[in-house]
């Protein structure tokens, strides 16, 4: 027993030992350094000098692989050429490595580049021609205008003038109406409205109930009757006039007396109860052509003009009636 134990103790003491050498081994081992000049160990050297000397720490000049030693050198004298003083790392290589693939970069478009600019234009602007062309054309209707063959005959009554324009309004477009037939067709009322008012043998210069005349819309009827388009109008405008007269189509119009300026109408309640107006010398004419100043009419045999503004105003008292035969 007593032995066992002994062998134990020394083999304990020979591992002990094994394990103190073995790290004594590794800490020389990693103290150990090449003197640059005699291949000598730093240990040796000191233990060889008899003067205490600083011993520098060991700097390890083992190459560290993919690291290439940073040494700060001006761009002017960078060069590719190794410099003295730095230890060579012979597996390196002194080309360079392109770490990371190259990529080409589209510019990015602003996005003032993309949207168009617009330019600001003028508004364009128009202006209503007065007697100006269009297209070669002179404006309608036309500052002059006239409508030749329409020809006028004597009243037979002195109060048959209504009967008189339209028998002659109807000849131009080649329908013959004799005139006492056509006032034989004229129904007879105290609104002259409806018909014709009084007799056609009485003086001039009446109003109703006495003896005046008739006014468009029975007229209108009776040429309708006979064939024509004949529209009557009241309110017809100026323009609208020499509208008719530029395409060729004479107007019958209600004014007073021979064209006369200066009157007024006159309010009056037929027995219908239904008030008009009225005026003294009630009278038609044809109206064939215009001017800038003047109007061209036909007044049964006679063939005169008036000034524009004297036509207008006989023409307005009645409120611009009219008759026209429409295409």
């Amino acid at each position: 027993m007593k032995t066992l134990t002994a062998s134990l103790w020394v083999a304990c003491g020979f591992l002990c030992a094994l394990i103190i050498g073995a790290y004594a081994w590794v800490v020389i081992s990693s103290l150990t350094m090449e003197d640059g000049t005699h291949g000598r160990s730093k240990v040796q050297l000191v233990a060889q000098s008899s003067q205490v000397e600083e011993i520098p720490f060991p700097v390890i000049t083992r190459p560290v692989t993919g690291v290439t030693p940073y040494v700060n050198i001006p761009n002017s004298e960078r060069s590719p050429t190794p410099i003295p003083g730095l230890p060579t790392i012979p597996h390196l290589s002194t080309e360079a490595v392109t770490l990371f693939p190259s990529f080409t970069f589209l510019p990015t478009l602003a996005p003032s580049t993309l949207t168009p600019t617009l330019e600001s234009q003028p508004s364009p602007t128009f202006s209503p021609p007065d007697t100006a062309t269009l297209s070669g054309q002179e404006s309608f209707p036309p500052a002059s205008a006239r409508v030749d063959g329409v020809n006028g005959n004597a009243q037979l009554y002195s109060l048959d003038c209504e009967a008189r324009s339209a028998v002659d309004l109807a000849a131009f477009y080649g329908v013959s109406i004799d005139e006492i037939e056509f006032l034989s067709k004229l129904p007879q009322s105290d609104n002259p409205e409806i018909g014709f008012v009084g007799s056609v043998t009485d003086p001039r210069g009446h109003i109703p109930p006495k003896s005046y005349g008739v006014h468009a819309g029975p007229v209108a009827e009776v040429l309708r009757n006979y064939g024509l388009k004949a529209s009557e109008e009241r309110g017809l405008s100026w323009d609208s006039l020499r509208a008719e007269i530029a395409s060729g189509r004479p107007i019958i119009a209600w004014v007073v007396g021979n064209t006369w300026a200066g009157y007024s109408g006159v309010f009056y309640t037929p027995s219908n109860g239904h008030t008009i107006t009225v005026v003294p010398w009630e009278h038609t004419v044809i109206v064939v052509g215009y001017s800038a100043d003047e109007v061209y009419l036909i007044d049964g045999s006679m063939s005169y003009s008036r000034t524009v503004a004297q036509f207008i105003d006989s023409w307005g008292v009645l409120g611009n009636m009219a008759i026209y035969v429409q295409p």
